[in-house]
C-alpha cells in the first residue's frame, strides 16, 4: 500500500511504495506547470528520499495529459515590479543541478506535453520514458527568454546543430523523435504506461540493470517518421551553423527557396516573429554551452534569467508573457523590433558575471557537492537576505549554511 506524503489537494504528491518513491505533479487543469509551490515541494521530496536508505528509486509522473508544460510565466509577470519571483528562480536552478546529480536512479513517465523548464524533470532522468502522446519543445526564445534549466548544456550536445535549431525555432518533437535525438531513453505505448509503473513499483532490486530490464519489457524500438525533422538534419546543419542569427535566417531562407524545402516556410515564419533579443541571447548561450560544464551552464543561465527579468537590456520577456499568457493576443511588440537593434554589446552585458557572492552558488564539480550531509538549507528562504540571493558556505561538517 502506498504511503501518501502529502494531501490530495497539493500541487505535488509524494508516495512511498516499498523501495520506490513516486512524485506526481497534480495540477492537470494547469498542465502541471512549474510554479513556486511545485519547486518547493519537489525539492523537499528529493532531499528527503536521497537521504532515506529505504528509498532506492524515484519515479516522476504527471496527472492528466501534460507531464509539465514548463514554468509558470504568470509568476514572472506578476512579480516584475517587486522581485518576488527571483527566489523561486534561484531555487529552480538549484533543483536542476540536484536532478542532474541525483544519487539514486530516477524514472520519468512522460505521456503528454513537456515544454521549457518542465523538460528539466524529464531529460536528465536516468530513464526517461515517452509515448506517442509526448510533445517536447523549448519555446523560450520566441517570448524573449532563453533555453534555461540546464538546456544550454543539453542542447549543444545533440547531433550537429540540431540543438541550435530547437533552441531558436522552438520546434516540437514527438516521442519517437525524442528517443532518436537521445532526449529520452525509451518509447512505451501509452496503454502500457500504467502496467510499466506497476512493474516498477513491484521491484525489489534497485540496480540500474534491473530497472532497465523492466522498462525494456514494455518498450518498443522506434524510428522517426518519414516526414520527421530529424530527416532534415543535413539542411539544418548547413543553415544553423551560421555565426549569427542574421546569417542563420539568411541561410535558412535560401534553402526554403529550393524545390522540396517547403517544410521550412512555417518554421522560418515563426523564427522571424520571435523576440530579436531572445534569439540573439539564445544563440550565444547555446554556442557557449558547447564548451561549458553543467555547473558553468547553470550559472550562466541564472545570470541571463536575472538580467532579463530585471530588463537590463530589454522588456521583451514581459511583452512575450503578456501576448502569450495574459492578453493572449499573440501580437507582441518587441523592443528592439529587429535583430539589427540588438547589438553585440547589449547581448554581452547579459552574460557579464555577477560579483562572486551574487552568483548561483552550486559546486563546480559533482565531488564537491557531497561531503556526508546534504541539508535543506540548499533551498533556503531568501527573504530578508541582502539583494535577491544568498551565498552558501561549506563548513567542516559538510552542512550548507
Amino acid at each position: 500500500m502506498a504511503q501518501e506524503c502529502s494531501k490530495s489537494d497539493e500541487v505535488v504528491l509524494g508516495a512511498e511504495v516499498g523501495i520506490v518513491r513516486v512524485i506526481t505533479l497534480n495540477r492537470p487543469r494547469q498542465l502541471n506547470v512549474i510554479s513556486p509551490g511545485v519547486v518547493y515541494l519537489l525539492a523537499q521530496f528529493l532531499e528527503k528520499w536521497e537521504k532515506d536508505d529505504d528509498a532506492k528509486l524515484v519515479i516522476f509522473k504527471g496527472e492528466g495529459r501534460a507531464f509539465s508544460a514548463g514554468g509558470d510565466l504568470k509568476v514572472f509577470y506578476q512579480g516584475r515590479k517587486d522581485d518576488s519571483c527571483l527566489e523561486v528562480v534561484y531555487r529552480m536552478y538549484w533543483l536542476c543541478y540536484h536532478l542532474h546529480t541525483y544519487k539514486k536512479p530516477t524514472v520519468a513517465l512522460t505521456n503528454g506535453i513537456v515544454m521549457g523548464g518542465g523538460s528539466a524533470l524529464v531529460v536528465p532522468a536516468k530513464f526517461s520514458i515517452v509515448t506517442e502522446k509526448t510533445i517536447f519543445g523549448m519555446p523560450e526564445a520566441s517570448i524573449g527568454l532563453h533555453p534555461d534549466c540546464s538546456f544550454s548544456y543539453i542542447l549543444p550536445r545533440l547531433p550537429g546543430y540540431f540543438g541550435e535549431f530547437l533552441a531558436l525555432t522552438g520546434s516540437r518533437l514527438n516521442g519517437k523523435e525524442m528517443v532518436a535525438a537521445e532526449l529520452a531513453t525509451h518509447f512505451v505505448p501509452s496503454e502500457k504506461l500504467r502496467e510499466l509503473e506497476s512493474a516498477l513499483l513491484d521491484l525489489s532490486m534497485n540496480d540500474e540493470n534491473s530497472i532497465r530490464s523492466v522498462i525494456e519489457k514494455f518498450s518498443l524500438d522506434v524510428q522517426p517518421d518519414e516526414e520527421s525533422i530529424l530527416n532534415r538534419l543535413p539542411t539544418i546543419d548547413k543553415c544553423f551553423c551560421g555565426e549569427s542569427v542574421e546569417e542563420i535566417i539568411k541561410l535558412f531562407q535560401d534553402e526554403a527557396n529550393m524545390a522540396g524545402n517547403e517544410w521550412i516556410f512555417p518554421i522560418l515564419k515563426g523564427l522571424k516573429r520571435s523576440s530579436p533579443t531572445g534569439l540573439k541571447i539564445t544563440l550565444k548561450s547555446i554556442r557557449e554551452g558547447r564548451k561549458q560544464t553543467l555547473a558553468e551552464c547553470l550559472k550562466k543561465e541564472f545570470r541571463l534569467t536575472m538580467n532579463l527579468l530585471r530588463s537590463v537590456i530589454s522588456t521583451d520577456i514581459y511583452e512575450g508573457i503578456r501576448a502569450l499568457n495574459i492578453d493572449k493576443d499573440n501580437s507582441p511588440k518587441w523592443e528592439p523590433s529587429n535583430l539589427q537593434g540588438v547589438s553585440t554589446e547589449k547581448v554581452d552585458l547579459c552574460f557579464k558575471p555577477f560579483q562572486d557572492e551574487l552568483e548561483l552558488q552550486i559546486p563546480g564539480d559533482e565531488a564537491s557537492r557531497w561531503s556526508g550531509k546534504y541539508e535543506t538549507t540548499v533551498y533556503p528562504s531568501l527573504k530578508g537576505k541582502p539583494d535577491y540571493l544568498v551565498s552558501y558556505v561549506n563548513d567542516s561538517s559538510g552542512t550548507r549554511n
